[in-house]
Parts: structure tokens; sequence; C-alpha cells
């Protein structure tokens, strides 16, 4: 979750003031200028390859050369959290550059996408290798070639001291750094080779974090009372894995390692593999469980060195793909200070809470409510 006040947090119902602050930038963010906002919403969402986009239309604001323009423009949007006898808290909204730009009669209407699309489309001229270093020092030399002086954040959980070996990144650069394939179709994504994922926040810093998962601490709980309309819950089968076979091969000629297993062994899950489905895959019938059913998905990677990455690999990718049978839908009073990644624990019937993982929370800037797509493990009952 974004940094908010506990006060604030704790007073969302009573923001009775909710002002919008909007500004835009020609050098890169080193200077601002103020936008008259008039209307628009954002987009945070995980599942989006840029995970915070928006509409937005900004009044009397300048355009060409030295205005607004969708070359070198980019936009920063606050949302502000005006509660009795406190100040406006102003929570960023996303920091942005534009796709589109279509002028109106009162200004400007702009489709905006964060600056994860800054380092996606500066592709590099040729292919180069990378490495090997520190899975640090390899993303900031990425990053820094197409947004100089932008800062990283490497969240807990995420090793950046991970060594990388030598890889080629034939042109796309984010795709090295999130999760890309190389010409022999090997996974070179640095973040995903971590068992993690990477994203520009709403502050517009790169970061590196990982995998989210329902053994999160909770960052907000969610009554009945704080929703607007109830929960719509939905159930599918669709990306669902419950047994990972994770390896790393660099395709030089070395020992290949792994591979390693990570599987879902909790006998009271929907997605229970069996004990266990490598070595014993009988056991489900021999122990007469006919319900059990392995659902197998592989990964490889030339940037996983040892078995211990291998491991933590799988285990990531396990904890993404169990949750993606069950989700939630629901509305509730406005928080922008959610991030998609945040783990909710939400109040579906009266006295019934379930943890659920955010995967988007768009909002109108400005408004009141907001709606969630959430996600999270089924149980056997």
């Amino acid at each position: 979750m974004l940094p908010i006040s506990a006060a604030a947090l704790a007073a969302l119902p009573q923001a009775t003031r909710r002002p919008v602050r909007a500004e835009w930038s020609n050098d890169g963010g080193l200077t601002w200028t103020p936008a008259r906002f008039g209307s628009g919403g954002v987009t945070p969402d995980r599942t989006a390859e840029v995970r915070y986009s928006a509409s937005v239309e900004l009044l009397d604001a300048p355009l060409g050369r030295d205005g607004i323009n969708n070359v070198a423009t980019q936009v920063r949007l606050f949302q502000g959290l005006g509660v009795p006898r406190r100040d406006i808290e102003w929570i960023p909204a996303g920091w942005y550059v534009i796709d589109r730009l279509k002028r109106t009669r009162l200004g400007v209407s702009l489709d905006l996408l964060g600056r994860e699309d800054i380092i996606r489309t500066a592709a590099l001229p040729q292919a180069r290798t990378v490495g090997p270093d520190s899975a640090e020092a390899c993303a900031a030399a990425l990053v820094g070639e197409a947004l100089p002086g932008a800062p990283i954040a490497w969240r807990s959980g995420i090793k950046s001291t991970t060594r990388v070996p030598s890889f080629v990144v034939d042109e796309d650069r984010w795709s090295a750094l999130s999760g890309g394939t190389d010409t022999a179709g090997a996974a070179t994504g640095i973040a995903a080779a971590l068992g993690g994922e990477v994203w520009c926040d709403a502050r517009g810093t790169v970061t590196f974090g990982p995998v989210p998962t329902l053994n999160d601490p909770v960052r907000w709980t969610v009554p009945l009372g704080l929703a607007t309309a109830q929960p719509s819950r939905e159930e599918s089968s669709e990306g669902l894995t419950n047994l990972w076979v994770v390896s790393g091969d660099s395709g030089s000629g070395g020992a290949p390692v792994g591979p390693a297993y990570a599987w879902d062994d909790d006998p009271a899950s929907l997605t229970y593999a069996g004990p266990d489905p490598v070595q014993d895959p009988l056991a489900p019938q021999r122990l007469g469980l006919p319900y059990v059913r392995v659902r197998t998905g592989r990964y490889s990677s030339s940037l996983i060195g040892n078995l211990i990455q291998a491991r933590e690999v799988a285990q990531a990718r396990l904890a993404d793909s169990l949750g993606l049978q069950a989700s939630l839908s629901f509305s509730s009073v406005c928080n922008p200070a959610a991030e998609p990644g945040d783990v909710f624990s939400v109040e579906v019937e009266p006295g019934v809470w379930e943890r659920h993982i955010i995967d988007s929370c768009p909002y109108t800037l400005g408004g009141i409510s907001m709606s969630c797509q959430t996600r999270t493990s089924a149980r056997r009952l």
C-alpha cells in the first residue's frame, strides 16, 4: 500500500473533500507545471504489462513544443483526501507518459501509460550481452539507459545481489527486465528468474518485488460497511497450475540446473496435488483420493544459476498460479493508497472474512468509490 497516515485510512468514509492535483513536465521530471484537472480516472492493474494507466482531461492546457505534447511530456496525478480537522493528504495516483492526445473544447484529453512504456519503447538498436553481474547492476544498466537517473527499489523478499549469468538481449529492454525469451526460446527476464516481478509504481519508481501471496500482511480490512455493493464471487480454472517444474540452462554447454519442483501440498486445498506427485504419482490412487488432479507447468530460464534459485522461482510461480481459480469483485469506499498486489481482508458475508490479493482497483479521480478485482485460493470444505 502507498504511504497513507493511519488517521486518513481510518477516516476514509468521512473524507468529505477529494481534490485532484495534476502537473506536467517536459524535462523528465526536473521541473513540474501545475495543470487544471477536469475529469478522469486511473486504473492500477497487476495483470497488465503497464501497471498504471489513466484517462484524464486537463483544462486550459498549453499545447505544442513548449506545452503538453505526446513526445516529451510526462504527467503526474495525485488524489487528495480531506478528512475533518486535518489538512489535505496527497496520495500519488501515477506518473505517466502520453499515449494519445486529443484536443477538446475545454483543453486536452489524454490517454496515459505508466513509465514502463518508456522502457518498453526504448528497444536496443542491436543485440547485446548483459552480465555476468548482480541482478541489481544488470537492471540498473538496462533501466538507466532509458530512464536516466530513475530510482530502482528492491522490496524485501527479492535478492538484488543474486548473480545473473551473461545473456543476450535481442532488442526488447522491458522483457529482459521482466520476463522475455531469447532466440532459442529460453526465458531471460531478470525479475522472473528471481521469483519476482517488476513494475513502475504510482510514484514512477521502477520496483522489483516478490510475487504476492495470501500469507503477506493484510494491508486493509474491508467490512461490509465499507463495501458499497454486494461482493460478486466467481470461479475459473483458467491458468491454474498446482505443480511447477523449474530448471536453468544457459545453453552454453554447461550442466543444467535442476529441475526443482513445487506443488500444492495442502490436503485442505481444492488444488491439492497429492503428497508427492513427482516421486509418488500413484499415491492419490493408493490413498483413496480420487479428486486429486495434477496440472503441471514448466519454466526454464538461462538466468537461473543454482538449485536454490530454481526452488525459489518454483515456489513463486506456484503462489501466483494457485489463486486464479476464485475471484471476488466488489466496490468499496475509495482508498487511493491501495496498490495491486496488496492483501485485503474482506467480509464477504456477515461474519465471514476472506483474504484476497488485489489484482486491479480502478477509481475515478475525485470520486468516493472504487471497484476491486481480487483473487484467492479456494479451500476444500
